[in-house]
């Protein structure tokens, strides 16, 4: 007797991208090589926010958090020797997907690829990104316009291709409580159905609804982050069904990749993460019904910098292991019928809908981006502070923290650096990329896509047609910018004061002498320089100010450190703190101090955040640098005590 195959795993995957086309391209090649089975690209910062690579704020960024595509010719690299057809493809871009899908349908098309086979994902979740990630560029309205653009296109033409991918992930990042996550992100969902019921016919919209897809965050809490898949499943079956009475069942199915919380990643005892990471896989892949269709994992160095290849290998057989070794695929769904997880799931259930609620009588989730947005802030704000506390405990940050050293950060610190002239030698590539191309027929393909932008047209026939003429990237995204204009989010800082305030009198006594001493309120300026649009640092830094009484001028993301140095001069501020997540520290706090030095500000201090390595950290200080402060700097009141410090007249 034959023995019963198992089913087939999920999609294994790894987050990767960095430096060069070529680089990745080789990376990519590595990791098929070494099993992976599906591809997952990240892409720089300047590629997610419609900028070409000499741009002034894409300066330092270049190939940091991911690959540079400016064109088609860095999308041919990306994917050079890789047959697209035979390829699941997963991309993470948003503002502008509708580019980088073009490029991509171009580059398949070059190959010879049947374009109505191609498999994978356009992650276009605009919302999220006003929310918590920060790489918007338009504002909502066209932004939605261009999200079921895409959407309606790939009906037509890439039907196996998933055009949108509602993506919580970055809200449990931002703080998201799991009714939260749930609620907003099912909010959201809706929001594109409903202008995408308008672009399809009433036949083709129940396909449509089946090819939207999730993508989700699983944190440390496995049981409640199982029971909130479930819950996920099963409010998505529901809505399907009676909200746009979607009938068949094929089409109502909770179709999710994943990656694990990176949020929860220390940088403190960071071998620990490897634990982490496995106990959050589980989450997604023990409960059968609410399995993930692809899984990606962070590397367990991720707190520290850039994962190496053996790092990002060392993720996979995590889920190799777990999928081919173990016996988990032989079973059916083992928590069906249990009455915990059923209690469990239906409280989120409750709570999620009480949310959806709310949201729904704001008009939903477009109309409640400010609320959702302090919701989340408040949310972060009670997070660290339960972990300040002690009430939440993390191994090896507030319980345990002594220990051997890690071996694993020994030599180079145990992560991978871009070199510096990456970005130089991109810029070289993209100035011969514009002199070797058809100016007119730029020209031609611009004009057609402002008039596609302006007349109401889908935006993608002529994107691609952009693509194959060789428009860039910055190109692309200043004729949208030129036709809709531009979006400023809300930073949150307005969010409602922490209720963790009984450790707050001190500093607000301190507060209070240093500005009676300053002769004003004390003033700390707060920006992102460059193209970083985590802001959750920042803005937790910028609220526990507030709360404990300084003026807080917060300038949001975005910004070139000559803006940052004019505000910093027009707020009078005592103090500038600066937020850099990207790995674009050195370069941008560089440009800024010699610009506080040309204008005679030194005297003010400056401090950093971001994910710093030590080296870097002595280089800032050798700067001028007044402070450096990393994730393992999780004790917010001590930061605040800096300021007063720094501020106050010695």
């Amino acid at each position: 007797m034959s023995e019963t195959p198992k089913p087939r795993p999920w999609l294994f995957r790894t987050y990767a991208g960095h430096s060069t086309a070529a680089a990745s391209n080789a990376l990519y090649r590595g990791n098929l090589a070494k099993g992976q089975t599906g591809l997952s690209v990240a892409f720089d910062l300047p590629t997610q926010t419609g900028y070409d690579s000499d741009h002034v704020l894409a300066r330092g960024e270049v190939g940091k958090v991911g690959v540079p595509v400016t064109h088609l010719g860095d999308m041919r690299a990306l994917f050079a020797d890789i047959p697209l057809e035979q390829m699941n493809t997963s991309m993470t871009i948003n503002a502008t997907a509708p580019w980088l899908l073009a490029l991509y349908i171009a580059v398949a098309e070059e190959q010879g690829a049947d374009t109505r086979a191609l498999q994978g994902t356009v992650q276009n979740d605009l919302i999220k990104e006003y929310l918590s990630r920060g790489t918007y560029i338009l504002p909502p309205e066209p932004s939605l316009r261009l999200i079921t653009d895409v959407a309606a296109y790939c009906m037509e033409n890439v039907p196996k291709w998933n055009p949108m991918n509602v993506c919580s992930y970055h809200l449990q990042e931002a703080g998201a409580t799991p009714e939260q996550e749930l609620s907003f992100a099912l909010a959201t969902a809706t929001a594109v159905l409903d202008d995408l019921q308008g672009k399809v016919s009433p036949e083709d919209f129940p396909v449509m609804v089946g090819r939207i897809s999730f993508f989700v965050n699983a944190g440390i809490r496995f049981v409640t982050e199982l029971c909130k898949m479930r819950a996920f499943s099963e409010m998505w079956d529901e809505i399907c069904e009676t909200r746009y009475g979607v009938s068949d069942p094929k089409y109502r199915r909770f179709r999710y990749g994943v990656q694990v919380n990176s949020l929860g990643l220390t940088e403190q005892q960071p071998e620990n993460n490897v634990y982490r990471i496995l106990i959050e896989m589980l989450a997604v892949t023990l409960s059968k019904n609410a399995r993930a269709r692809a899984v990606q994992l962070p590397a367990w160095n991720e707190a520290l910098g850039l994962p190496r290849p053996w790092d990002q290998q060392w993720s996979l057989r995590m889920q190799q292991i777990l999928a081919l070794e173990t016996d988990l695929l032989e079973y059916e769904d083992l928590f069906d019928g249990n009455p915990a997880i059923e209690r469990k799931v239906a409280a989120l259930k409750e709570g999620a809908r009480a949310e959806l609620a709310n949201l729904d009588a704001m008009g939903g989730a477009m109309g409640a981006i400010d609320y959702m947005k302090s919701r989340l802030v408040e949310s972060n704000s009670e997070r660290l502070g339960r972990i300040e506390d002690g009430e939440t405990v993390v191994v090896g940050v507030n319980r345990y923290q002594d220990g051997e050293a890690s071996p694993l950060t020994a030599g180079d610190g145990g992560i991978m650096v871009v070199d510096p002239g990456v970005e130089a030698e991109q810029i070289a590539r993209l100035n011969d990329w514009r002199k070797g191309r058809d100016a007119g027929a730029v020209k031609s393909a611009l004009q057609a896509l402002r008039e596609a932008a302006k007349s109401g047209a889908n935006i993608m026939p002529p994107s691609i047609a952009a693509a194959k003429a060789g428009v860039t990237t910055g190109e692309w995204a200043g004729e949208m910018r030129a036709v809709f204009g531009e979006y400023r989010g809300p930073t949150g800082v307005s969010a409602a004061p922490s209720n963790r305030t009984e450790n707050l009198d001190e500093l607000r006594n301190a507060v209070d002498l240093a500005s009676d001493s300053l002769g004003r309120r004390l003033k700390l300026l707060i920006g992102k320089p460059g193209l970083d649009g985590h802001s959750n640092g920042a803005e937790q830094i910028a609220c526990r100010a507030r709360d404990c009484g300084m003026d807080i001028a917060y300038e949001g993301i975005r910004l070139t450190p000559d803006q940052i140095i004019r505000a910093a001069k027009e707020e009078n501020a005592h103090v500038i703190g600066l937020s850099i997540l990207s790995g674009s520290h050195i370069p941008l706090i560089k440009e800024v101090m010699s610009l506080l030095q040309s204008e005679e500000m030194q005297s003010v201090p400056v401090i950093v955040g971001g994910i710093i390595p030590d080296e870097d950290a002595l280089a800032l200080r050798e700067m001028g640098v007044a402070g450096v402060y990393t994730p393992k700097d999780f004790e917010l009141n001590r930061i605040m005590k800096d300021v007063i410090s720094l501020a106050t007249p010695q």
